[in-house]
């Protein structure tokens, strides 16, 4: 490789459409791995754009994440940035082995296919519950604070055995920590806040404990109270925010893509299927899964040297043309059988199944019970989230 070569600048975020990665990203697909320069120095770095690296760096173990990292890989504040300089106790989001293991374990049994399968009665009822009311706003309605936001945060809600009285205490702030656009301290505050009102519910679940994962938390004499709170705060906060953005941005690309949709309509047991292929074509966590080299480390004939930041663009993996024919349709009868929408390797989202039964049980009885559901304005006018670490879209004005 020439000394002289050009490194990008960061990894390109800003979309020309709704649907696709960004031309500049997908151009830099022509070397899986490559270097690059991150914000705001301009020191040496890796992106990483093809699926098979991407996997193979994201399941190394000498790709951390439980170090500070003081740079971006675009010129927004990223969310790695803003939140690791002060990470919580129990966040084993940005905790290596052992500390990782001992602390997701807390948590991994109850998020096993088996217990999400028990849950489906009580998901089914809470989505049905919000088409009654999605039925009563209408009727049109802003699917995004009538039905996509509200189930999520619902089913979170019951399972943390936090109040969904106080929903209005975490959505806001949850918001702000994942706006990009925001300053750091900002949302280092609004994460401050939702980890105080954590850490003070915890005690009250311990004394009057109930069948829910809080209480469940705040009874293990393992855990700090601290440690059950930050447990807490992935789960609250992860919980609805990528399930309530695919909820709305899977449901205005299927009215964007009727036939595929009315196929759908016709043989809804293709559904499971079809979540799949929207996970893999949307990939709401686009800001790039951030890494740093524990020590030197050789991918595909490429030294990483110990220290430097490594950042997979997921997005642009699950759109590899080696990996998926017509990686830039989306096709609801394809097997989109590895997609990395939730991660990969140790770090993989640990809700993953839970996502899919509220994706699958939404879907299904969102399209049911509104057969001529359809968007009440132009697509090119619905506000898009470009600058948040989730993606999707802000409102989604419907009418059936």
């Amino acid at each position: 490789m020439s000394h002289n070569e050009t490194l990008p600048h960061g990894m390109p975020y800003r979309r020309e459409t709704r649907y696709d990665p960004p031309t500049a990203l997908m151009a830099l697909q022509d070397r899986p791995l490559r270097r690059m320069t991150y914000y705001p120095d301009g020191v040496e770095g890796w992106l990483v754009t093809g699926h098979a690296a991407s996997r193979k760096v994201l399941a190394d173990p000498r790709f951390v994440t439980g170090e500070r990292f003081l740079r971006s890989p675009t010129e927004l504040p990223h969310v790695f940035v803003a939140i690791s300089e002060q990470v919580p106790p129990g966040f084993f989001l940005f905790f290596d082995p052992p500390e990782h293991t001992r602390l997701r374990r807390k948590v991994t049994g109850v998020f096993t296919v088996k217990r999400m399968k028990d849950l489906e009665p009580r998901i089914a009822g809470i989505v049905d519950a919000a088409i009654d009311a999605l039925r009563a706003a209408g009727p049109g309605a802003d699917l995004v604070r009538e039905f996509a936001v509200p189930v999520p945060s619902l089913v979170i809600c019951e399972m943390l055995g936090v109040p969904y009285a106080d929903r209005d205490v975490f959505q806001g702030d949850s918001a702000v920590m994942v706006d990009q656009s925001l300053p750091v301290e900002e949302r280092n505050a609004a994460m401050a806040a939702v980890f105080g009102y954590l850490v003070d519910l915890v005690p009250r679940k311990r004394t009057e404990p109930a069948d829910d994962m809080l209480s469940a938390l705040a009874g293990d004499a393992d855990l700090s109270d601290a440690e059950a709170a930050g447990i807490a705060l992935i789960l609250l906060v992860a919980g609805h925010e990528t399930t309530a953005n695919m909820l709305a941005l899977g449901t205005l690309a299927l009215l964007e893509h009727p036939e595929q949709l009315a196929a759908l309509r016709a043989e809804p047991e293709r559904m499971a299927n079809a979540v799949e292929e929207l996970l893999r074509y949307l990939t709401v966590v686009h800001n790039g899964a951030m890494r740093i080299a524990r020590e030197d480390a050789e991918i595909d004939g490429h030294r990483i040297l110990a220290g430097q930041h490594v950042t997979i663009a997921l997005q642009a993996a699950n759109r590899d043309p080696g990996k998926y024919e017509r990686p830039h349709a989306l096709d609801l009868e394809r097997d989109p059988q590895g997609h990395m929408a939730f991660g990969h390797g140790l770090h993989q989202c640990v809700g993953q199944q839970l996502a899919r039964v509220e994706m699958r049980i939404g879907f299904a009885r969102l399209l049911a019970a509104f057969p001529d559901l359809h968007l009440t304005v132009d697509p090119t006018d619905i506000p898009m989230r470009s600058d948040m670490v989730v993606y999707g879209v802000h409102t989604l004005p419907v009418a059936w």
